[in-house]
């Protein structure tokens, strides 16, 4: 006779098989759905290397102008002398045809500006003419200090004729020809109205300073107007721009250029970025690297203040910022601001991405 099967047991273990069965494929089964959520994050195309052709510039695209845009831009003429870039749009071209724009050479290119909104504060103004342009032992004006009241440009100093004369100037600004006038609307010498005194003896500042002045600079004079030429009063590198404006914004003189080459702005590779310098074709040289084609755009760390720049000491920037390449092989470069080199890390700023 055959043995009875006992159900009863088999129904308990094939009920405690099938929970911890059920127990053990759940967190399987969740594995399976995560990823559909993973889905959402946009996918980076990386092609293996060699499988999309990088085309080889011809020597014509290879020693091209350098197309440049920026924003936001404190360029440094040096350690404390600024020129506050709000934007720009220009080439830059090496002096030596067929040579690479040159970074560790501001005095091997030119810097050709299209168009852009240039404005200096009066600190920068004041090493600008006292260091560059009145700086010669004879100057007929030294000691300068100018500032901004109201809508006029403001100037203190010294005119040397046999004697130092002390003044000061108001003065209304306009571009003329691409050059400022400045207008004087008053002059106080010693307390006594200079502008009077100079007509009484039908004296003027071109008859008393016009050939002191440092023509070579840009700058001379039209009766009692001062006349100065923004392309010949800055230092290397060289410039290329046509004044079509001028006024004072606040603080600052604000200078309008307007070559007419009519350049289309850049497109960004990162159109979200605030303050930045982005260099595009011909052939860059950065210390050991040569970047053919250019593609380089280069950012702050600290997107909270304009970008604070200064060519002579860019590797500086560079080492205490961080680069990673692009997609499109581009370089998209970090420099933490200028005046910021050597200080402790501000919240918010840009961080190199974890080794």
């Amino acid at each position: 006779m055959a043995r009875a099967l006992p159900w009863k047991t088999i129904a308990i273990v094939t009920t405690i098989t099938t929970i911890l069965l059920s127990l053990l494929l759940l967190p399987a089964c969740c594995c399976v759905r995560g990823p559909a959520a993973a889905t959402t994050i946009p996918k980076q195309n990386i092609p293996p290397i060699g499988t999309e052709p990088i085309p080889t510039p011809t020597e014509a695209k290879a020693k091209a102008p350098t197309q440049t845009q920026f924003r936001n831009v404190d360029f440094h003429i040096d350690v404390d002398t600024v020129l506050n870039i709000h934007e720009m749009r220009g080439v830059m071209v090496a002096k030596e045809p067929g040579a690479p724009l040159n970074f560790d050479n501001k005095m091997s290119f030119v810097l050709k500006i299209d168009r852009g909104h240039i404005g200096m504060k009066s600190p920068s103004l004041d090493n600008l003419m006292n260091r560059y342009v009145f700086n010669a032992p004879n100057s007929p004006l030294r000691n300068l200090h100018v500032t901004t009241d109201g809508k006029q440009l403001k100037q203190e100093g010294i005119i040397h004729k046999i004697i130092d004369i002390p003044f000061t100037m108001w003065a209304d600004v306009s571009a003329d020809n691409g050059r400022i006038r400045l207008h004087p609307t008053k002059i106080s010498i010693c307390g006594i109205n200079g502008l009077g005194l100079l007509k009484a003896v039908g004296m003027t500042l071109e008859k008393m300073i016009g050939k002191e002045l440092p023509h070579e600079h840009g700058i001379s004079a039209d009766k009692n107007d001062l006349l100065m030429d923004p392309g010949k009063m800055l230092p290397p590198p060289d410039t290329q721009l046509h004044l079509t404006g001028v006024r004072i914004e606040g603080d600052e003189l604000m200078q309008i250029f307007d070559a007419g080459m009519h350049l289309a702005d850049l497109a960004l590779p990162h159109p979200d970025v605030r303050n930045y310098m982005y260099y595009r074709e011909g052939t860059l040289r950065m210390g050991k690297l040569l970047m053919v084609d250019a593609d380089m755009l280069v950012v702050d760390a600290d997107a909270s203040d304009p970008f604070d720049f200064f060519i002579d000491r860019y590797n500086d920037q560079l080492v205490a910022g961080y680069s990673r390449n692009e997609n499109n092989y581009g370089l998209f470069v970090v420099m933490r601001d200028f005046n910021d080199i050597g200080t402790p890390l501000k919240p918010g700023e840009r961080v190199p991405p974890p080794n």
